[in-house]
């Protein structure tokens, strides 16, 4: 008998003997003669009618059938010509896992603050079903893009003595007992000095290409920043490649090229997760197209990227009449910070592309970034997507020691922290950049999902590191 997924099973037509499906209840309907089990075993967002005749199973095991258990259906695969769809008629099934009554995720609207909550639960939805495919469709697009040109998967450390961003904003680790000290001595610590959770693997990832040429690091990082937003998160994923011989042009190529590709990667084999997600979100709004995510995704990739600098996004910004009304914060000067909400102005309202804004304010950047004969900027790049904002930062980096060491100065690093990262530069140095995009945020670009906390299995957030909030007695 052929164990078939559901994902394969609903691409059949006509009829097929000898069929068992092992799968999960997600709703039950029950007549007089016949009770139909509507499955679904995670491979797909589309749910499968298994048919029961009453008279060929015990009314006690199919009472125990509830929405949650999982279960083993066997029989005939039949082409109802009427709905244009498959179903199986059971001839015999087993219930593998009884699920309780007070199973919380019944056949009915459940808002994603609700699921958020039991985040233990959510991937068993139609809904995160869909999106955490997608997730790993990209990682794995991701893999694959950097693996065809030529990067080496370099893994990178998650502790670290090194604040690489600058910023300070770092979860402190330790083995110390902090209720016992009046006084912490990181020296009796258990790396003998002060550890913390990395922020990036960029620097460690930057002494590699040295040796390997092109490298990328991917995996989770860490920020302990106190911001509840849509766009925040206190632990997520990151892919940082980095490449020698690359200025900020190559640079610029790559990570354009890197989010097309899995981009494409997503239309070409997750588009009914794609379209799921779609429907779902279109139906909810109105205003929406029933196609607008696909329209969406296809319009990134077939335009160019809209590319200016930092010095002519600001002067569209402070010159456009509309701007006034529109922006909670103004710009009023050069150096000024962007703000999200600029971000999505010259992406969704003047330009209606994806943008690319180049050679940022010096003391606006960290300091490994290539600075620019004006003495003012810094070969930076970040990439602007539609209805999001940043999407990618990156940067040609500082090859010459003598301008590293004035920019490590400048932004008052202690230098025995980084003389490591200073070496790099003293043994054959070459022009080199990398870029750093939140895999988090580009999931939520493909599904269309507005909230970060809801395209990561588990969120980490400010006053939140659980796995549920256990609020709810599922068990009685």
């Amino acid at each position: 008998m052929d164990n078939l997924s559901i994902k394969k099973i609903i691409y059949l037509k006509g009829n097929k003997k000898n069929i068992s499906i092992s799968a999960w209840i997600r709703n039950k309907r029950v007549s007089k003669n016949f009770s139909f089990l509507s499955l679904n075993d995670g491979t797909t967002a589309q749910n499968f009618q298994v048919v029961i005749d009453n008279n060929t199973i015990s009314q006690n095991i199919l009472a125990e059938m509830s929405i949650g258990a999982s279960v083993l259906a066997m029989g005939n695969l039949f082409w109802n010509e009427k709905d244009q769809k498959n179903e199986l008629v059971a001839e015999e099934i087993k219930l593998l896992g009884p699920s309780s009554e007070n199973y919380p995720l019944q056949p009915k609207k459940h808002s994603m603050e609700f699921l958020r909550s039991i985040a233990h639960l959510r991937a068993r939805t139609n809904t995160f079903g869909a999106v955490f495919r997608l997730r790993g469709a990209i990682t794995h697009a991701i893999h694959s893009f950097f693996y065809e040109n030529d990067f080496v998967n370099f893994s990178s450390p998650l502790i670290t003595t090194t604040d690489g961003e600058g910023a300070g904003e770092m979860f402190t680790l330790s083995a110390l007992n902090f209720e016992k000290k009046n006084k912490i001595n990181f020296e009796e610590d258990f790396f003998s000095e002060k550890a913390s959770l990395t922020v990036t693997g960029q620097l460690e990832a930057e002494t590699a290409i040295f040796g390997l040429n092109r490298v990328y690091t991917f995996g989770p990082t860490f920020r302990a920043e106190n911001s509840n937003t849509t766009r925040h998160l206190a632990e997520f994923w990151m892919i940082e490649p980095e490449a020698a011989f690359f200025d900020l042009n190559d640079n610029i190529a790559l990570a354009t090229n890197m989010l097309k590709y899995c981009i494409r990667f997503c239309l070409e084999n997750n588009l009914e997760d794609i379209k799921f997600l779609e429907e779902k979100k279109s139906k909810e709004n109105k205003n929406l197209d029933a196609d607008y995510l696909t329209k969406k995704l296809e319009k990134v990739l077939n335009e160019d990227f809209q590319r200016i600098t930092y010095s002519e996004a600001i002067e569209i910004l402070k010159n456009k009449n509309e701007c006034k009304e529109t922006f909670l914060k103004e710009i009023k000067n050069w150096g000024d910070e962007l703000q999200t909400e600029h971000e999505k102005f010259l992406v969704d309202h003047y330009f209606r592309k994806p943008v690319i804004i180049t050679d940022y304010p010096k003391k606006s950047k960290a300091f490994y970034m290539k600075q620019n004969d004006d003495g003012k900027t810094v070969a930076a790049m970040d990439i602007l997507f539609p209805d999001l904002g940043e999407i990618v930062g990156g940067a040609q980096r500082e090859e010459n020691w003598d301008r590293l060491q004035e920019a490590i100065s400048f932004f008052k690093i202690k230098e025995e922290s980084i003389n490591w990262y200073l070496d790099t530069r003293k043994f054959g140095s070459v022009i080199h950049s990398g870029f750093g995009l939140g895999l988090e945020r580009l999931v939520m670009f493909i599904s269309g999902i507005e909230n970060i906390r809801d395209v990561i299995p588990f969120p980490r957030t400010p006053g939140n590191a659980r796995n549920g909030f256990w609020k709810y007695n599922f068990f009685k």
